[in-house]
């Protein structure tokens, strides 16, 4: 089965392995991690936030990270950002939450940011589009399928 996130980095000739595990399995990142035998922090949350300007930024984190506010802050150039509610999440990606593929759905000129400290893993997975689908791919690759930007969004910087 062929999904739009497969299509577009195949039309990009970016290398990826598609895999898939079993649909029942209960939502989140550690959940399928597990599914699939990799570490939580290479299961890659996909999060949409908004920012008091109404633009919208997609920010990748392991499934074991949280970012720092004022890192998150920073990054975006906003003080003013927020998590997107569910229906927004869907006007803007194409897809609800639970399995937002990092790329083949932003319109031109969408930023999209990538924890830095996910640049050391061997490999990260990231949402199909579609439930007990996940997409398998090196760091550098989801860079450049997804045009991140890669910040520091989980390290107290030193002021």
């Amino acid at each position: 089965m062929k999904l739009p996130s497969h299509l577009y980095l195949d039309k990009n000739n970016i290398p990826y392995e598609a895999q898939s595990f079993s649909p029942q399995t209960e939502k989140g990142a550690a959940n399928v991690a597990h599914a699939l035998g990799f570490s939580e922090r290479q299961a890659v949350k996909t999060l949409i936030f908004q920012v008091d300007t109404g633009e919208r930024v997609l920010v990748m984190l392991g499934g074991d990270q949280n970012a720092i506010s004022g890192n998150l802050k920073r990054a975006i150039g906003s003080r003013n950002i927020k998590m997107a509610e569910p229906e927004v999440v869907k006007q803007t990606t194409g897809y609800v939450i639970g399995s937002i593929p990092a790329f083949g759905w932003q319109p031109e000129g969408f930023r999209s940011f990538l924890e830095a400290s996910l640049m050391n893993e061997p490999i990260l997975g990231t949402g199909g589009g579609q439930w007990g689908e996940e997409i398998m791919i090196t760091p550098d690759n989801l860079v450049k399928a997804s045009h991140a930007i890669v910040v520091n969004l989980t390290e107290r910087e030193n002021q």
